[in-house]
């Protein structure tokens, strides 16, 4: 057995083993809130409201935020898309019931987080350009990632891998537009 292979199954073990620990864990209320609430909040709203406060509260650097925005989140929603489709990942939920979450995924398809790729893609030009705002956006990103973990959607590598593409799309776009 060669060592991609090997790697590739030992990540799906590991993948496997936190979302049984996780699909079985009977969150506090106050979790289940703050995880509904950050996955709704990655479904798009949130990246249209920040883009709108850019827009009226963004000053000289408003145009080339918002292009850097469009342009990593376009092409991380593009990318997602045609991942998903091509890998054909099952969901954690196909696989097994969650003991709480009853959300319904967007989509068929797990690898990789399109919610996390796009958070990613959203905060990390944002942040570029408006660095004290850094901490609270990244709260956000990594409260919409965690979520789509602990709410069953996504498998932890699944949400690892969307990070890394947003984070490295929307640091390209950053540079790009600066």
């Amino acid at each position: 057995m060669n060592l991609p292979l090997m790697m590739q199954q030992r990540i799906c073990w590991l993948d496997l083993l936190m979302m049984r620990k996780v699909n079985h864990w009977s969150a506090p209320r106050w979790v289940r809130v703050w995880m509904i609430s950050a996955t709704r909040g990655g479904d798009g709203w949130l990246w249209y409201a920040m883009a709108l406060w850019v827009l009226l509260f963004g000053g000289v650097a408003k145009w080339q935020t918002l292009g850097a925005m469009l342009c990593s989140t376009s092409t991380g929603i593009a990318t997602f898309l045609w991942m998903k489709k091509f890998i054909g990942r099952k969901r954690p939920c196909q696989i097994e019931p969650h003991c709480w979450s009853t959300l319904l995924p967007p989509d068929q398809f797990s690898f990789p987080s399109g919610h996390t790729i796009t958070a990613f893609a959203s905060v990390v030009p944002l942040s570029g350009f408006y660095p004290g705002l850094t901490d609270g956006l990244l709260f956000c990103a990594l409260s919409v990632a965690l979520s789509r973990i602990l709410l069953g959607m996504h498998f932890v590598s699944d949400v690892l891998v969307g990070g890394l593409i947003g984070g490295l799309l929307g640091w390209a776009a950053f540079l790009v537009w600066r």
